[in-house]
């Protein structure tokens, strides 16, 4: 994947370059591109040139990418809830990917719910240290607006409610209707699931496309916390209930390996009694007793998408999710 390395528009098809804003004005580029970043660095007579020349040649200034054009660090910190996820690692290697691609090098700051780290992590985008912020929190730290605004901060993986970053994601919403719909055909008619957090937007996104499906006869979601003992303690909870589920839809994988484990304690067999479906395609769900059959997020490609919207200063896609058949689901007995 190739990346941008400038945000000024191109020598050809004779667009207006900021060497042109130079000339014109009798100052350097580095001038030049002090002055539309907003540098107190330039005086008064030198930007009113400047201002002049922008406004006689018609050159249009990319507010969007502008954030990242001093590039005073080349370095893009990714900030991430745990490092213990494994959700995450191959996000970060997809991002370490096309930023060492584009010459910038990557920081991983894990913020383990701990809100004064997170605001010491991300101050490093008001001191300078580093040039862009990936956030994989689903949620943004404080005092980040002015940099949001000039593109240097982006989201992964779950929209942040009440911004408007640019954000790189799946349809989550369809992708659990995918999930559920694929156990209807199957046969089953009693699909329950098994909730992340209560509050979280992807919880809210995967409840809502499971009842799509399921409609309001199917019972209320049994919540967990993304973790694989949320994910058992989730099914001993679905197990005990008087009309037993034939599948479980889970919101993550781990919370599915959960499952399955608290499954396999209680004496059920799966698939024969109990299908499990997960969601995220980990590393582990291929290597569970069955496989886990999951949704897959292409989440190599979110690192490669973050870091391209980033450095063009363009909104990212939205990524196509897959649905991988595997042995932890079958037709009901």
């Amino acid at each position: 994947m190739t990346l941008p390395r400038k945000t000024e528009p191109p020598a050809a098809a004779g667009r207006t370059k900021m060497e042109d804003i130079a000339r014109i004005a009798g100052v350097s580029v580095s001038t030049v591109s002090r002055a539309l970043a907003g540098s107190s660095k330039v005086t008064g007579e030198t930007r009113a040139r400047i201002e002049a020349a922008v406004r006689q040649t018609g050159y249009v200034v990319n507010q969007v990418a502008q954030g990242l054009r001093l590039q005073r660090s080349r370095q893009i910190l990714v900030l991430l809830p745990t490092i213990a996820n494994p959700f995450f690692g191959e996000i970060i290697l997809g991002v370490e990917e096309a930023a060492q691609a584009a010459g910038y090098s990557v920081l991983v700051g894990s913020t383990e719910g701990d809100l004064e780290r997170e605001a010491a992590l991300a101050r490093q985008l008001h001191t300078g240290g580093v040039d862009g912020l990936i956030l994989l929190t689903g949620r943004i730290p404080d005092g980040l607006a002015d940099h949001a605004a000039r593109g240097q901060v982006i989201a992964v993986s779950e929209t942040i409610p009440g911004q408007h970053l640019p954000t790189v994601v799946i349809d989550n919403e369809e992708a659990a209707a995918a999930a559920t719909t694929y156990l209807r055909r199957l046969g089953h008619h009693n699909i329950a699931h098994i909730a992340g957090p209560e509050g979280n937007v992807l919880t809210a996104q995967r409840v809502r496309g499971w009842r799509r499906i399921v409609g309001d006869a199917a019972g209320p979601p049994v919540f967990g916390a993304f973790t694989m003992d949320s994910g058992a303690a989730a099914m001993t909870r679905l197990l005990a209930r008087p009309n037993r589920p034939t599948a479980v839809f889970c919101a993550n994988d781990e919370m599915a390996i959960g499952a399955l484990k608290a499954a396999h304690l209680a004496g059920l067999r799966v698939p024969e009694d109990l299908s499990i479906f997960g969601f995220d395609d980990i590393t582990f769900a291929a290597f569970t007793d069955p496989p886990l059959t999951t949704i897959r997020q292409p989440r190599r490609e979110f690192g490669h998408a973050a870091i391209a919207a980033l450095l063009a200063g363009t909104p990212p896609p939205r990524l196509a999710f897959t649905l991988v058949e595997r042995a932890s689901t079958a037709a009901p007995r």
